[in-house]
């Protein structure tokens, strides 16, 4: 089993935002990016650095990156929500589009900002049985949804990681395996690691990376704080999802619903929807 988690930020930078790993970041984000957009270079332009966190920057965890068209990606993992974090995504967006012309340049130096938000919790609301685990925003025409060439300087990639519930044995794409690696990567070794996932080299690499990843004295504090948030959360999530999930097995019931279809529907099992009613 892997001492250390992905969904970590500071793991998460170490992980995918180290020059030796670039190709595992660009497998990653070409697994997120549409086909008519996929990376064939990358350069960090913020590598990992643990002289950064040994001064006290611990709070710059985010990845930058600029591919072979000069299109930038600002990618980053997040445990948590923020208020305001739509708007938070947004301002960094618009600082790094904005960096791109130094004194002396002109608007030709300016290329699109792709930012990517991998986060461990529901930020849009869906409905149950209708969550949608990824989405991209960007600037379209609102009548035709054309996208122009001079404004398509923004895409907003979403992974809410807690909405990808694939079972191993449905696994497909290379997203699937990158979100189910996310989201068990603790759990496994790179002995125990399926074979669904195995397939991959990237991710075989990845988890060999991570059996071997070691923090200093402030990482390892920083790593412990956030690991004690991500487990707070996850049980008090658990709890506010199970609620709803009674209230609404109660409620279908109600309409006459039977107890298979129920079971179907919330994700309750049979005995838990007897004991209810």
């Amino acid at each position: 089993m892997s001492k250390v988690n992905p969904k970590i930020d500071l793991a998460f930078k170490k992980l995918f935002g180290s020059e030796k790993n670039i190709n595992i970041l660009k497998s990653l984000l070409n697994s997120i990016l549409p086909q008519n957009e996929q990376v064939a270079t990358l350069e960090l332009k913020n590598p990992y650095n643990p002289s950064d966190y040994a001064s006290g920057k611990l709070s710059y965890l985010d990845i930058k990156a600029q591919d072979e068209n000069k299109k930038w990606y600002d990618i980053e993992m997040q445990i948590a929500p923020h208020d305001f974090f739509g708007l938070r995504l947004l301002f960094y967006w618009a600082k790094v589009f904005a960096s791109q012309i130094q004194r002396g340049g002109t608007y030709k130096d300016l290329h699109k900002t792709i930012v990517i938000s991998i986060i461990d919790f529901n930020f849009f609301n869906d409905k149950i049985g209708e969550e949608r685990y990824y989405r991209n925003i960007g600037l379209t025409d609102l009548e035709t949804n054309e996208i122009y060439q001079q404004t398509d300087g923004l895409s907003l990639h979403f992974i809410e990681l807690r909405k990808f519930k694939t079972e191993l044995k449905y696994i497909k794409t290379t997203l699937d395996r990158w979100l189910t690696f996310l989201n068990n990567a603790h759990k496994y070794s790179k002995d125990t690691l399926p074979e669904q996932l195995a397939k991959d080299n990237e991710i075989k690499i990845a988890m060999q990376e991570l059996e071997v990843m070691n923090f200093d004295e402030k990482e390892q504090e920083y790593y412990e704080a956030q690991e004690k948030l991500l487990l707070d959360r996850t049980s008090y999530d658990k709890s506010i999802e199970d609620k709803a999930k009674i209230e609404i097995a109660k409620k279908i019931k109600q309409k006459g619903m039977n107890i298979e279809d129920i079971s179907d529907f919330t994700g309750l099992s049979k005995s838990d929807i007897e004991k209810l009613i």
